[in-house]
């Protein structure tokens, strides 16, 4: 299903999937021009999100294909539209995974048009046009500014990809709960370390938090503790250990996408504790009521954040320097970089280098 409305008669290269296979190959297809509302940018990297090779594979059944993935980018702006305030030609920007929204409701006029009825993704989205939008496994992309933020020049363009997705998911959760620059030497645990749960260590730590790794897998201690500073470890398979922490935290973020019961964690909350899910099993996920009963606790959701806070995400970063710790690939490995992802076998994100032909 390529793109033909007139306007979009900027060739570009990229990489997609044509089938359930996933397999990516090499696709070229066209792009809009620049409008007035828009901003050129020629992508340097993006990073390889785990919702790239859901879509990719169509596991949640709604890909349209060819699918050209990637809403984790980053690039400079090579033109800039009549309208826009704010961008110039060479700023260092990022793009995450909005492309629209309506702009009018109350979400919109928030700053929190993630939450927007009608907003539309950077891939496999409908833009206004009626277009299907494309991703940033490509060399270049027309977005409209509005969606598009400011890379810091202390953040290294290829490790900061991973937070226009992985660092706004588990940002947004801490700030809703006043972990970010509220009070501080709070008892946080994170529950997974992966892309997204190294980013929360970081994160917590910056903040002023007691963190507490919360992992199926032994092998993660040091990593978790010398690598990325946490102050504890529990091994959740380790009843001995779970019984300990129990009734200790504060608040707890779970990054977990493979299926797992909340009951075992929300015992580790103390009463009138939070737990934030950012995970996206395929299938439900089991809630016991006893431990909410019992407890007085609360589970919420949480997905990416509106734009201003994107962009006071990236500010953070810049002033505590905290980045993904990444793996760059050429996009001549991506086919082989999504295997290993099913694997879990990056620490902690995959980052493709677009002009590394």
């Amino acid at each position: 299903m390529a793109q033909t409305t007139p306007n979009h008669t900027q060739t570009v290269s990229g990489w997609a999937a044509h089938d359930t296979s996933g397999k990516i190959t090499p696709y070229i297809f066209k792009r809009r021009e620049n409008g007035v509302n828009d901003v050129t940018i020629e992508i340097l990297y993006c990073g390889i999100c785990h919702t790239d090779l859901h879509q990719v594979r169509n596991d949640w059944g709604i890909t349209m294909y060819p699918i050209v993935p990637g809403h984790e980018i980053t690039g400079l702006i090579t033109k800039v539209g009549s309208n826009v305030k704010g961008f110039k030609v060479g700023d260092k920007v990022g793009v995450g995974c909005l492309a629209a929204s309506c702009l009018d409701c109350e979400f919109c006029n928030s700053s929190q048009e993630n939450y927007c009825d009608q907003v539309q993704f950077t891939y496999n989205g409908i833009f206004w046009d009626g277009t299907i939008t494309y991703g940033g496994y490509s060399k270049m992309l027309v977005a409209d500014h509005r969606y598009v933020v400011h890379i810091p020049e202390n953040l290294a363009m290829d490790a900061a990809a991973p937070l226009l997705c992985a660092g706004i998911t588990v940002f947004c959760p801490m700030k809703d709960n006043n972990l970010v620059g509220g009070a501080m030497g709070k008892k946080v645990g994170i529950v997974g370390l992966g892309g997204l749960g190294h980013v929360a260590v970081k994160f917590a730590k910056a903040f002023g938090h007691h963190v507490t790794v919360i992992s199926t897998s032994p092998s993660k201690q040091n990593e978790a503790k010398a690598r990325l500073g946490s102050d504890d470890f529990i091994v959740s398979t380790d009843d001995q250990q779970m019984q300990k922490a129990r009734r200790s935290l504060d608040f707890i973020l779970d990054t977990v996408s493979a299926n797992h019961s909340l009951g075992p964690i929300l015992e580790l909350l103390k009463v009138n504790g939070t737990l934030v899910f950012v995970g996206a099993p395929e299938k439900p996920i089991e809630l016991p009521s006893f431990p909410l009963i019992f407890g007085k606790r609360v589970v919420k959701g949480s997905m990416i954040g509106g734009m201003r806070e994107t962009q006071e995400m990236m500010d953070i970063c810049a002033k505590h320097n905290i980045t993904c710790d990444i793996e760059v690939i050429k996009p001549d490995n991506i086919n082989e970089a999504m295997d290993r992802l099913v694997r879990n076998d990056v620490r902690y994100r995959f980052v493709i280098d677009i002009a590394a032909l």
